[in-house]
Formats: C-alpha cells, structure tokens, sequence
C-alpha cells in the first residue's frame, strides 16, 4: 500500500514519483517495481547531512527553507525542495536546476512543518520545525 506523499524511484529510467492519494496498488515503471526512496539519516556521514538537510527559517510572513552548502552543478545538484505541513494538507513544491540557488520560500507561517530536499546522487533528506507547544506532532 502506498501513502501519501511518498516518493518512489524507477530503477532503469529514473522516473520519480510521488504519491498523491492512498493507493493498495503497486506503482511499476518500466516492467518493475519502483522503489520507496527513504529519507537519509544521521547513519549517514555527518558532511552529507551537513550538505544536504534543508534549514527552516519561520518568520511572521513566511517560511524559507535553504541548503546553503550544496553545490548546483550539472553533474550534482538539489533537484527540488518541497515544504509539507504536519497534516499533509499544504504542500510547495520548487524545482531547482543547475546553476539556481537552493532556496525556497513560502507564504506560510505554519510552524509545523517538514522541508525535504532531494539530491540528484545522494538522495532524500528531510527535516522539521515545531512550534514548541508540546502538543503537535510531526
């Protein structure tokens, strides 16, 4: 069963995926099943994580979410951000390219939110900003 807003990879053609509605179905590219991409975590080397975990910056108008340390060449680059709020209603997405900044930002002041950052070669890292009340949950 797949759920929402998970991502899923092609193996042979790259095709990436992300799901939308809830689904018991099996998503298949090219003959095969694609695979659920995982977000990376601190079992990854500490550089990597450094590099590529987006910051969340919340401000009284809006949210800014940047990877400040990571290259956007053609051969590595962060390929989108995405802002997710906790209840998986509101979703931004920003695709990069070589060359642009990795900096997004979004009119929102929810403060209970996920920004992932997704890496050509390294993959999907993702991290949160809580409100600090004590009572939400990510």
């Amino acid at each position: 069963m797949t759920k929402k807003l998970e991502l899923y990879r092609c193996s042979i053609c790259g095709n990436l995926v992300q799901v939308m509605i809830e689904g018991e179905g099996e998503l298949v590219c090219c003959g095969e099943p694609m695979k659920l991409i995982t977000p990376q975590n601190s079992e990854v080397d500490e550089q990597l994580l450094e590099k590529h975990t987006p910051i969340i910056k919340v401000d009284p108008i809006m949210t800014k979410v940047v990877v400040p340390e990571h290259p956007m060449v053609n051969t590595h680059y962060i390929e989108f951000l995405q802002t997710v709020s906790n209840d998986k209603d509101e979703v931004c997405t920003k695709f990069l390219y070589p060359g642009s900044e990795a900096v997004m930002r979004v009119e929102t002041t929810n403060k209970n939110i996920k920004a992932h950052s997704y890496c050509n070669i390294h993959g999907l890292y993702v991290s949160e900003q809580d409100c600090g009340c004590g009572t939400c949950s990510m």
